[in-house]
């Protein structure tokens, strides 16, 4: 069942009040002159639906907010979108079904929330579909297909009238036309898309796997690795060299164990315990050190302290003895003042009632007895150290004597089995290195190894995919041949009952989908008169009809267009037929599908037969804004 969409209602809110149009005609015109609003409004529209549309300054300026009622499939939704560049990425939904207010959408496809998938779910499509390029040399998953992709097929903008057909000029666009189309015609489904584009990811991957593969390979032949096969005989020639080598060195350990005797084993004992005696003595002499630094520093503070004893008594003495006549701050005389007996005469305080020589003389004898006792510790201390020391001598010549007695009973026995041993132990040292060396080289086999795997299971991943590719389009290819041979038999009619010029025979291509004209690409055949507008109208209203029919597609049954009349300049006959066309097909369809058209002179023989919109200077798209008349204003695309 071909998908139903339709524009219910726009809402223009600008600084200077609301506008607002309702379009509930199958086919609506929007009649005016150039520059009065009509491109402005499309390209609104667009905005509305989330797309990027050319804005015009009038709406940059004086538009707040743009609304758009449509009906999108089983639904019908309230688009809001502000025009302020920090809210206008957020679109309010609104579900005119049950009122209910829906969380904000994001304008840009691939949010969590987007606009995108609302309006694609509705329409009954995946949103996370992508277009793989099907050259079979790609190998980028495509690019994801948008509502914007689809509206492509139900815009057709100004600026691309009487130029192109759905961009197809724009070659990084084709998978994304193509595929659309497909999609639109049920020419393919979403599985479809799917694997195509896993296929062209894994051509990619198979593709890294071969080129990592071929560099490995290539440096272990420019570096002469060893193959597989020598490597391996040489890994096992090391390990058997290993194994006999410590086997002779386990038979060398036996020999060399029992040499030792009672006697020498007596003399090892004492030797152990003489480095025991010589360590303990060597940390007695560290602990008397540092016992006897922390005395010497407690006897400087002593000694410091009655220093500073004598020195204050000594100073009291020489002061008590002076007799100041003058102040010795400021120089004034002091005798001429009357001074309290038994007070200074210098600071006017009574004079020290008592003598502090006793309590000064108590407190210096304790300092001497701490430092007589100091003293005593001091000499017991250093005693104490030279005994350590001369142990420690006494206890290195005796583990000199020791070492020597036993080197000289185990020399002759014990030295040239350990020459051997330590000959057999570098061979078994050599044999591991060699078997770390050539087992290096078997893991880069390996490496290889497992790169080929992991080449060939991608591989033949892939190539079941292709198949798989395959099978689904040899199935869809009688419907392939069906939709476009409908689709040329309704364009050749079409563009037979328009009579453009020049043209004997039209159809659709079977690969691109794009028109041919008496066998041509469009764009080869003429650029003149209108005749790619023309050709364009024929093109859309075949598609749509062809949809009608057929029922089973989800192609949405929309079509915009922003003034056809304008490139076919005095060609009336053809602008007749043009609009001719459009009511037919509306006529036909009633309540199937809905057209708006925007054009700035009408046939007057067609206009009973669909609603018109009428703009002019004084009354334009904006009304509520003024116009700034027709020289005041420059049109959003040239004519």
């Amino acid at each position: 069942m071909t998908t139903k969409f339709r524009i219910e209602k726009v809402t223009i809110h600008s600084t200077e009040g609301p506008v607002e149009y309702q379009f509930s005609s199958d086919l609506t015109v929007l009649a005016g002159p150039t520059g009065v609003g009509k491109t402005t409004l499309l390209e609104l529209i667009k905005w509305g639906l989330g797309g990027d549309g050319q804005l015009a300054p009038v709406v940059t300026e004086k538009v707040q907010d743009f609304s758009l009622h449509i009906a999108i499939g089983g639904r019908r939704f309230l688009l809001s979108r502000s025009l302020d560049p920090q809210k206008r990425n957020n679109v309010r939904v609104t579900d005119l079904a049950t009122g209910e207010r829906l969380p904000d959408h994001q304008v840009k496809p691939g949010e969590p929330r987007s606009l995108n998938t609302l309006l694609m779910t509705s329409l009954g499509l995946p949103s996370d579909m992508r277009a793989a390029a099907q050259t079979g040399r790609s190998t980028k998953a495509g690019a994801r297909i948008s509502f914007a992709d689809i509206y492509t097929y139900m815009y057709i903008p100004q600026s691309e009238i009487n130029r192109d057909i759905a961009r197809s000029q724009d070659s990084y666009l084709e998978p994304k036309r193509k595929a659309v189309f497909e999609l639109l015609f049920a020419l393919a489904d979403p599985e479809l898309f799917d694997k195509r584009s896993q296929a062209n990811a894994l051509k990619g991957l198979v593709d890294e796997a071969a080129d990592h593969h071929g560099k490995i390979l290539q440096f272990l032949r420019d570096s002469n690795t060893q193959s597989r096969e020598e490597a391996q005989r040489e890994l096992e020639k090391a390990l058997n060299s290993q194994r006999e080598a410590e086997e002779q060195r386990a038979q060398l350990r036996d020999d060399i164990d029992p040499v030792s005797d009672r006697e020498t084993q007596a003399l090892r004992d004492l030797l152990s315990e003489a480095e025991r005696s010589l360590a303990d003595a060597r940390s007695a002499e560290v602990s008397l050190g540092r016992q006897i630094e922390e005395l010497s520093s407690e006897r400087r503070r002593v000694n410091s302290d009655i220093a500073r004893l004598n020195r204050m008594r000594d100073a009291g003495e020489r002061l008590a003895q002076i007799e100041f006549t003058t102040c010795p701050r400021c120089m004034q005389a002091l005798k001429s003042r009357e001074v309290p007996h038994g007070h200074c005469r210098l600071c006017l305080q009574p004079d020290e009632a008592a003598s502090t020589d006793e309590f000064d003389q108590y407190e210096t004898l304790q300092l001497k007895d701490q430092l007589e006792e100091m003293e005593k510790q001091l000499a017991f201390l250093k005693q104490q150290t030279q005994n350590a020391r001369q142990l420690i001598l006494d206890r290195q010549e005796l583990v000199r004597h020791l070492e020597t007695a036993i080197d000289a009973r185990t020399a002759d026995r014990v030295s040239p089995r350990l020459q051997a041993y330590s000959d057999i132990s570098e061979k078994i040292a050599a044999s591991r290195t060699a078997q770390a060396h050539f087992e290096n080289v078997l893991q880069q086999w390996d490496r290889v190894s497992d790169l080929a795997r992991a080449e060939e299971e991608l591989r033949n991943r892939y190539d079941r995919l292709v198949r798989e590719i395959d099978q689904r389009e040899v199935e869809l290819k009688a419907r392939r041949t069906y939709i476009v041979g409908e689709l040329s038999k309704e364009f050749n009619r079409v563009v037979a009952d328009l009579e453009i010029p020049g043209v004997e025979e039209a159809s659709i291509h079977d690969t691109n989908y794009l028109p041919l004209l008496n066998g041509k690409p469009f764009r080869q055949f003429s650029r003149g008169g209108g005749i790619v507008t023309a050709t364009q109208v024929a093109y859309w209203t075949a598609l749509i009809a062809v949809a009608l029919r057929e029922r089973d597609v989800p192609y949405p049954t929309f079509l915009l267009i922003d003034s056809p009349r304008l490139a076919l300049n005095e060609e009336q006959d053809l602008s007749s037929g043009l609009y001719r066309r459009l009511v037919t097909l509306a006529k036909a369809n009633a309540g199937r599908l809905q057209m708006i058209i925007a054009d700035h002179a009408l046939p007057a023989a067609y206009r009973k037969d669909y609603t018109e919109i009428e703009f002019s200077y004084k009354k334009p798209t904006i009304s509520s804004v003024k116009h700034p008349g027709k020289g005041g204003v420059k049109p959003l695309v040239s004519a």
